[in-house]
């Protein structure tokens, strides 16, 4: 089974000489499909800096990035953008919706970019709505859906028509803890349905709900292991 998501040896290094700071120092990190893989540690430990470089939105200073087999080194500016569109997605925590677009035409804008007809947009979205149960509100705006329902709504565009690759960066961070479960939940549903996903958090509870954590510390990976409770995982995110 291909990965969808792998980090060999990735370093990123900014500045130079007695400026130079180790953002991250060799991470591998791998997803596979049907695997939530968490991210956990402290403000500065380098998760952002991790995720940024697995969406290809930063090129790391050695080692290699491979996205569903493709080594993003080896692409164009203009090919790496298509991979974005097709394979990878991203939630934020502040949702990053279209104003001005209804829920399904902020679902399917990735594959309108990419050149699909209005139609099969049309189709996949609301069966990316379908999938998050949101397909009811399809037609309604960002402003008229609730913090919950547009974190849903960026889920559904993370994972709609060929992409498996979901990137989630605190996707649950101005949410109310019922409704940040509520996503979690959806998230976990596509991983399961068999997408892969790399969750940054710093809060042990969301971390539950992956497969795998990875802790970094100083921009080095300490330890990776099986989602243990949350207890555990609050004592091991303050250590």
């Amino acid at each position: 089974m291909t990965a969808l998501l792998e980090l060999w040896h990735v370093s990123l290094v900014y500045g130079a000489g007695e400026q130079a700071v180790d953002a991250l120092r060799d991470v591998s990190v791998e997803v596979q499909p049907g695997e939530l893989v968490a991210v956990m540690g402290a403000s500065g430990s380098g998760k952002s800096s991790l995720l940024a470089i697995a969406g290809g939105l930063t090129r790391p200073t050695s080692g290699e990035v491979l996205v569903d087999g493709q080594a993003l080194a080896q692409v164009s500016p203009k090919q790496l953008a298509a991979l974005r569109r097709r394979s990878l997605g991203f939630v934020f925590q502040d949702y990053n919706l279209v104003p001005t677009l209804t829920a399904a035409e902020n679902v399917g804008l990735p594959l309108e970019l990419d050149g699909w007809s209005r139609r099969r947009v049309r189709g996949a979205a609301v069966a990316a709505l379908e999938a998050v149960g949101l397909a009811d509100k399809a037609d309604r705006f960002p402003d008229d859906l609730s913090g919950g329902q547009q974190q849903r709504v960026a889920i559904a565009r993370a994972v709609v028509g060929p992409r498996r690759l979901v990137l989630a960066d605190e996707p649950t961070g101005a949410l109310d803890s019922t409704t940040g479960e509520l996503v979690l939940r959806m998230l976990r549903a596509r991983v399961d349905a068999g997408a892969g996903g790399l969750l940054v958090t710093h809060d042990a509870r969301h971390a539950a709900w992956a497969d795998r954590i990875v802790f970094l510390r100083d921009g080095s990976v300490i330890d990776t292991r099986q989602a243990p409770d949350p207890g555990s995982l609050l004592t091991e995110a303050r250590a």
